[in-house]
């Protein structure tokens, strides 16, 4: 630690150690502003961060699970911050939509982040793919996404060196690597029993292979951001200078920021350090680099053909009907999604390139020549609310919707209700009159004893 950002700086993290780690969320721009938000302190790198002052029972937030808000540390914001000062400069030029790899995403905080500010940015001309090679974790991060509801988001399961094929189709490639986990000492006491200075030369040799197999994937001139939640140099500047010198790229992180933007960070060689006690947050680096070493796209490998084809007439124009923005409609047996027409077919072709868990938007599923909405359709940043008659609860009814309980809508029309929450859709019901059927997934169901908690 002293080492990598001095004795003093050391001195202070640990003992932040011993005080309560701080709590932050980041709003989803695209919905409703949460209650818990409210007059909260704005985290200084994320104009959509905010510190909570106590720990709330998020699962008894309806906001938490219309996917208004991801709880997030706030010092992992900063990546999202690096990120946004990098887009100008990668947009330039570009007439196509832009390519975005987060190659190690789970849970889904920094592929969030990333979505909200190209969505802010670019609209729908962009592909976001969310990466996660562990299946429960990549299971978690599909979660996250469907909730958080943008259909430029690909979430994908694969090994790292299975993008290198894909050469030169990236402009950005985010690597938050696994690491030794320093910079969580305060919130995971694993991470301490798990440290060890043999761990840190394991990670070391796991960062560069990660870094060096996807590197073909990213374009000349595109840009990875490379980030840990570790401290030492051997992890973080260290590999920075490997893979500059070893693989071809100019380091550009200093140059991204003014002095005055990054009070409280440190800045290291060639990236920057948040160490708690610092900052309100836990520890993080990030670094970015500019590719300089040659590389032509490619399509690389010849794509299977996709588990999707492509749907058109009334079933097209009648999902159409259910976003805001023009849409293609692709399906499988009877199950249907949309993508934005835009990144249609980039997205399609990823279909068949990778594994790909969930790409653009769920629709439902054609039953008996009706439509079943999909849960997901309803937590959608492009779903047009009006589609359905809206069914306005409160907090009690909504939660106990949110368990998983039918509720009785006698004074609303008979079929599908999208059921709200201060206007926020959270999911669908079928409404029979005396009672409805909840289309609410069971793995998202609340499990806590709401009476209990409250």
């Amino acid at each position: 630690m002293e080492e990598a950002i001095g004795h003093e700086n050391a001195s202070v993290a640990f003992s932040a150690l011993d005080e309560p780690a701080q709590v932050a969320v980041r709003m989803n721009p695209c919905k409703a502003f949460p209650a818990l938000a409210e007059g909260m302190e704005t985290v200084p790198w994320s104009p959509y961060g905010r510190y909570l002052s106590e720990r709330p029972v998020f699962t008894l937030d309806p906001f938490f699970h219309g996917g208004a808000y991801y709880v997030q540390d706030s010092s992992s914001m900063f990546v999202g911050q690096m990120f946004r000062k990098l887009l100008p400069e990668v947009m330039r030029g570009k007439d196509r939509p832009l390519r975005v790899l987060d190659l190690c995403a789970a849970p889904g905080g920094k592929t969030t982040d990333m979505a909200a500010s190209l969505r802010e940015i670019c609209g729908s001309r962009f592909v976001l793919v969310a990466n996660e090679v562990v299946a429960q974790r990549a299971s978690v991060l599909s979660h996250n996404v469907a909730i958080w509801g943008d259909p430029c988001v690909v979430v994908t399961s694969d090994d790292p060196s299975r993008f290198a094929s894909m050469r030169g189709w990236f402009d950005i490639i985010l690597a938050d690597v696994p690491c030794s986990g320093e910079g969580m000492f305060r919130k995971n006491p694993m991470a301490q029993e798990q440290w060890s200075e043999d761990n840190v030369r394991l990670c070391q040799g796991r960062q560069r292979r990660i870094a060096a197999d996807v590197w073909p994937a990213l374009a000349e001139g595109g840009v990875m951001v490379y980030s840990t939640c570790t401290f030492n140099r051997y992890e973080n500047d260290d590999n920075v200078r490997w893979i500059s010198g070893n693989l071809g790229a100019e380091i550009i992180s200093h140059r991204l920021f003014a002095e005055d933007e990054t009070a409280g960070v440190l800045r290291t060689g060639y990236g920057f350090s948040l160490v708690p006690g610092l900052v309100k947050g836990e520890g993080q680096y990030c670094a970015a680099l500019v590719k300089t070493s040659p590389e032509k796209e490619s399509c690389g490998r010849r794509p299977q053909k996709s588990r999707f084809t492509a749907v058109g007439g009334r079933i097209a124009a009648d999902v159409g009907r259910c976003f805001t923005e023009e849409v293609a409609v692709a399906g499988k047996d009877a199950f249907l999604k949309a993508l934005p027409s835009g990144v249609s077919t980039d997205i399609l072709g990823l279909e068949g390139s990778l594994h790909v868990l969930s790409s653009g938007c769920a629709v439902g599923e054609i039953k008996r020549d009706t439509l079943v909405p999909d849960p997901d359709l309803a937590l959608s940043v492009i779903f047009r609310k009006d589609t359905y008659p809206q069914a306005d609860m409160d907090e009690g009814r909504v939660l106990s919707f949110l368990q998983g309980n039918q509720p009785v809508l006698k004074d609303f029309p008979a079929g599908f209700l999208t059921v709200c929450y201060r206007s926020m859709p959270l999911g669908f019901v079928k409404n029979l009159g005396n009672r409805c059927n909840s289309l609410f997934p069971r793995s998202r169901r609340i499990r806590l004893d709401i009476d209990r908690k409250i």
